[in-house]
């Protein structure tokens, strides 16, 4: 299973209201990013099965922009294994629930989603005093892509929001030539 783990864009600032917090959308800037995102992934001809996204709007958003600029018409799966309340094992469970799809999208949250990245490519026969998971660094909008083969994954690439940035601009250049007006 070719497995791509994605944090949701920039949300704005955090609510003080812990009640109020999950409806926060989107901001201008995260809306953008994900649109760029579909666009790069667009080009590098990739497709997903299954999206799955956490059940708060943020992510939801997220999962939705960047499935409907890439052509996904089937429905988005919402999971609370992705919930920022989630643990390792609901997330185990996902994958192990979703394991007939070859390409698999899921949407989610700082800190968790990039704790269950590290555990899923920590070794398994670690030494006790080694037990903590790797560690990674997604930033808002980040993706990484992982192969996964009965429960052993590997690290394909990572595509920070920076480099998105980059190559949507690159890719989106004027191909025509600068002439002088002398």
């Amino acid at each position: 299973m070719n497995l791509f783990i994605l944090r949701h864009a920039s949300a704005g600032t955090r609510r003080a209201n812990p009640v109020l917090d999950p409806l926060r959308p989107l901001d201008k800037d995260g809306k953008r990013h994900c649109l760029h995102l579909a666009y790069v992934l667009n080009a590098m001809k990739l497709n997903f099965d299954l999206v799955v996204s956490s059940p708060l709007k943020r992510s939801l958003q997220t999962a939705q922009l960047v499935a409907t600029e890439m052509g996904y018409e089937a429905k988005i799966l919402i999971s609370n294994s992705l919930a920022p309340s989630a643990d390792f094992v609901q997330f185990h469970r996902l994958l192990r629930e979703c394991d007939r799809y070859e390409n698999l999208l899921v949407v989610g949250h700082n800190p968790n989603i990039t704790a269950f990245l590290g555990q899923l490519l920590s070794p398994p026969n670690r030494e006790p005093e080694d037990s903590a998971p790797t560690r990674f660094r997604l930033r808002k909008g980040s993706l990484a892509r992982l192969t996964v083969d009965r429960g052993n994954a590997a690290m394909q690439w990572m595509l920070d929001p920076r480099i998105v940035r980059s190559l949507y601009a690159t890719s989106t250049k004027s191909s025509r030539r600068k002439t002088s007006r002398k």
